[in-house]
This record gives structure tokens, C-alpha cells and sequence, in this order.
């Protein structure tokens, strides 16, 4: 592909293309309130050959833009604490608002090739590294994301030769790294990896090859594309993608309706337990930290049902540098103008730490349906969505444990009947929760199917019965500390 590339001619001379030029870059620059006004968000990945020029033709392209609605990513730094995260997270956590434009010098392409020519990724994990850029390029056009991907492309002697130039000046030198070197010197082997690579993942968004030999020749045809790509978008409308199903390894669940609730523990019982468990989850979590074992502990449930206490409970023998927890409400607007999972994304732990949320990304599933806050075909498609985002954190070796703390209806009105009754517990309870106890039918439907759609054996749900909390909260640290230690004996 990239050996026998040649530049298709347009027909224009050097003062044509020199006209077309500034008149696209007026276009792109208008277009920009064509994007705030349908709240189109726009990535264009720039990859390339070292010294192709993929600097400048970013300069290029926002020049003329207006600052607050386009941003630079930078793969240099963002990929530096990369090995501490999903491979994705530092380009999920980088994709723009809806209504600007998000310009990246080099991406996920670079980061790949370059773990597997660095001997990082054997033959099976870079296949499943390359499922991960599908699926994540399909997630950002189906939630309504305008996508470019472009190549700059240089022959070998232009890349020695442009290299040489930049080594040559002090001011430069610092540009060309050993690795911007060893490119060149086995330019085929690279060749043939953005080949495979631009292959596997041009099926979801094709890639566009140009020629980075000549600046006016690359700064045009850039503009071009980009500009097409807005036209069509913005004739679309912010566009959303259907429902479907890929097949995961589901676990079967139980109907809530089949859930022993009358379970209880004696309170001497509970305190001895509670003790024992907290001092092994202590120690667990210094080996966790140690071998760099991340864990994302998840709590779903009833209102009232008892997540704070459980939660509390758990986090008390963790050591506080080692773990947040994340009590998740409405979106913010910035989060609302983004991918539902960004700010999930956005939160995960650093390896070897553990991240505990206080309602999730079911929440797309659950309030946002029922409430209407989405569209169906939305939260439909985001079983799936959800079940890959689960797959790449136990792909990155995370510990996923996921709690549905339950109870009866009739133990919920005792308990929110406590709150209103008593001064210091007031605060606990809104008109909204009375208000999402009439839906109580609705709610348990979708919990229902939540469950039976997205508890997978890499990431299990876990019903947790809490009619009494001290049960609940014993079976949780069990369920926490077995997990903890399995992870362990695999590591």
C-alpha cells in the first residue's frame, strides 16, 4: 500500500492549488460554527513517518481556527504513563466535546506499531489490541463522532535526508529521538506494520494516505478531506448507531423476584468477621499494589438499599493513597457533551489502585432509560458497548467486580420513612427518590435485563442481599478478598 502509493493528480497548477488552498482553510474556518451549532464533535488522527510533517500540517490546519473550539493532542506526552492504563484510556480521555474539533499527532496507530516492533505484544495480544481500535473507533461513530484518519507518508531517503537536516541545527536536534532513527534504518519492517495496521482497522473509518514530500500538495489535500468529511456530517446531523449483540461469556442470573432476602448475621458474628475480613483485605491490598493489579469495584442498587455503609466498610482498611472512591450523579455539561464512558474512562485507577464507584456507567441502562434521557437505540446499543468497555479492563488485568445491592420494596419505604423521621438523616432522602419508588416495576425490568446482558464471567454481577446490612456488607468484603487473592495467584 504505502511502497506503490502515488499521489493522484487533481489538475490544478501551483497557483490554483496555492487559490483552492486558502479558500478551504475559510471554509474550515467557517465550518467551525456549523459544528457548535449541530454539536458535531470532529478527531482528525494524523499519523506518519517521523520528519513527515505531521507538526506542520497540524499548524496548518488551525491556524485560522478559533482556539476555544479546536485543541491539540500530543502523543509524546499523554503516552508517557501509558503503561499504567488501558491501552486506550489516554485517547478515550483526550476525545473532544460535541461541537469542536480535536487534532492528533499520531495516536493509537503509533502506539501500536510501536509495542509490536518493540517486542512488547506477542501475535495474540496485538490481534486484540487491534480489536480494541475497532471497537473504538465504531464507539465513537456511533455515539455521533465525525472521524479522519490520515497518513503522511515519505519515502526512505526523504526521512534520512529530513532527519539529517534536523540533527544538523541545534535547535532542532532535540526533535530526532533514537527511536525517530531506528525507523529509518528498518523502514520496511515499519512499512509493512502501518500497511497491516491501516488493513485491520479501515474497515469502521478508512484511512487516507498522503503525500508528505511536497507541503502544498499535503496542506491541501488535508483541507480538503477534512472539510468533505464536515460537509457530509453536518448534512447527516449528528448521526447514532443501532443496537446489536456480540456474543460475550454470559453467566446466568437470578430473577430478584428468586432472591433469598430473609438472609441474616448476628451482630457478634458480624463484628468478628467484619475484623478478620478488613485485616485481609489490609494485606491483600499491599500485594495488589506491589504486582500492579488494578481493581474497579462497582455498586449498583436500591435507593436506601445500603451502599454508603457497604462502601465505607470496604475502603476503611485500604491504605488512602492507593484507592478513590467516586459517587457518580447527573453528568456535568462537559461530561453530557461527551461519550457516556468518557467519564468512566477518566477515572480509572492507575494500576495497582483500586477504584470504587458509587453508581456507574449502568446508569445509561437504568435512570437514562427509564427517564428518557436517551434514546432507546442508545441505551440498547450500550449493553454492548459496556460489556467491551469491561472486557478491555480485564484485558489490561483488572479485577472487575460488579454489586447490585438489593432489597425489598417494603424495606425501602421503612427506611426512607427512618430518614424523613429523623433530623440528622434528612439530607439522605429527595423527592426524587419517592418519585423513582413509584417506577419501581420499570426499574426492576431494566435492572433485570441488565443483568442478564452484562454479567460476563471477566466482569460478574454480584447480587447482594441487604434486607440486613450486616450480611450484606460481610458477603461483599468475601466476595472482594477471594477475588483479590485469585488475582493475586494469576499474577
Amino acid at each position: 500500500m504505502l511502497k506503490e502509493y502515488a499521489r493522484p493528480e487533481d489538475g490544478l497548477d501551483k497557483e490554483r492549488r496555492k487559490t483552492e488552498t486558502k479558500r478551504l482553510q475559510e471554509k474550515l474556518t467557517a465550518q467551525q460554527i456549523q459544528l457548535k451549532d449541530k454539536k458535531l464533535p470532529v478527531i482528525v488522527l494524523v499519523e506518519g513517518w517521523a520528519a513527515a510533517g505531521k507538526g506542520g500540517l497540524i499548524n496548518d490546519l488551525i491556524s485560522e481556527l478559533d482556539p476555544r473550539f479546536s485543541s491539540v493532542f500530543s502523543a509524546d506526552s499523554a503516552l508517557r504513563d501509558a503503561d499504567r492504563y488501558p491501552f486506550l484510556y489516554p485517547f478515550f480521555k483526550a476525545i473532544p466535546e460535541e461541537g469542536k474539533l480535536l487534532f492528533m499527532d499520531s495516536g493509537w496507530m503509533e502506539a501500536a506499531v510501536k509495542s509490536r516492533l518493540g517486542g512488547k505484544l506477542g501475535k495474540k495480544d496485538y490481534a486484540r489490541l487491534l480489536r480494541s481500535v475497532n471497537r473504538f473507533e465504531r464507539q465513537l461513530r456511533d455515539n455521533g463522532y465525525l472521524l479522519l484518519k490520515l497518513f503522511v507518508n515519505i519515502s526512505r531517503e526523504e526521512q534520512a535526508k529530513r532527519l539529517k537536516e534536523l540533527r544538523s541545527e541545534e535547535d532542532t536536534r532535540w526533535r530526532v529521538s533514537a527511536y525517530d532513527l531506528g525507523q529509518n534504518e528498518d523502514y520496511s519492517a515499519f512499512r509493512k506494520a502501518y500497511d497491516d495496521f491501516m488493513a485491520e482497522t479501515g474497515e469502521i473509518t478508512p484511512w487516507h494516505i498522503l503525500d508528505g514530500s511536497q507541503k502544498n500538495h499535503l496542506k491541501y489535500d488535508a483541507l480538503r478531506l477534512l472539510t468533505e468529511l464536515i460537509d457530509a456530517g453536518a448534512a447527516a446531523g449528528k448521526q447514532h448507531g443501532a443496537a446489536f449483540e456480540e456474543d460475550f461469556p454470559l453467566l446466568e442470573m437470578p430473577r430478584l423476584s428468586e432472591v433469598d432476602l430473609s438472609v441474616k448475621l448476628e451482630k457478634d458474628e458480624y463484628k468478628e468477621e467484619l475484623k478478620a475480613l478488613q485485616k485481609r483485605l489490609s494485606r491483600l491490598h499491599n500485594v495488589i499494589y506491589r504486582k500492579k493489579i488494578p481493581v474497579v469495584i462497582c455498586y449498583e442498587g436500591w435507593d436506601a438499599a445500603g451502599k454508603g455503609g457497604n462502601i465505607r466498610r470496604l475502603a476503611y482498611p485500604l491504605d488512602p493513597r492507593g484507592f478513590d472512591v467516586y459517587p457518580i450523579a447527573s453528568p456535568e455539561p462537559h461530561e453530557l457533551a461527551r461519550h457516556y464512558l468518557w467519564r468512566f474512562w477518566t477515572r480509572l485507577p492507575r494500576s495497582g489502585h483500586f477504584a470504587i464507584f458509587d453508581r456507574t456507567w449502568y446508569g445509561r441502562v437504568m435512570v437514562e432509560r427509564i427517564e428518557g434521557f436517551c434514546r432507546e437505540e442508545d441505551w440498547q446499543r450500550a449493553y454492548n458497548e459496556i460489556n467491551e468497555f469491561e472486557e478491555e479492563l480485564h484485558d489490561w488485568g483488572a479485577v472487575v467486580l460488579k454489586f447490585w445491592i438489593h432489597i425489598d420494596r417494603e424495606t425501602q419505604l421503612q427506611r426512607f420513612e427512618n430518614r424523613q423521621n429523623t433530623p440528622e438523616k434528612q439530607w439522605k432522602i429527595t423527592e426524587e427518590d419517592w418519585r423513582n419508588r413509584e417506577k419501581w416495576p420499570q426499574y426492576e425490568e431494566a435492572v433485570s435485563e441488565m443483568l442478564d446482558k452484562t454479567s460476563t464471567t471477566y466482569a460478574p454481577w454480584h447480587i447482594i442481599e441487604s434486607n440486613d446490612k450486616l450480611y450484606a456488607r460481610i458477603k461483599v468484603l468475601r466476595i472482594v478478598a477471594d477475588a483479590l487473592e485469585e488475582a493475586i495467584d494469576r499474577n
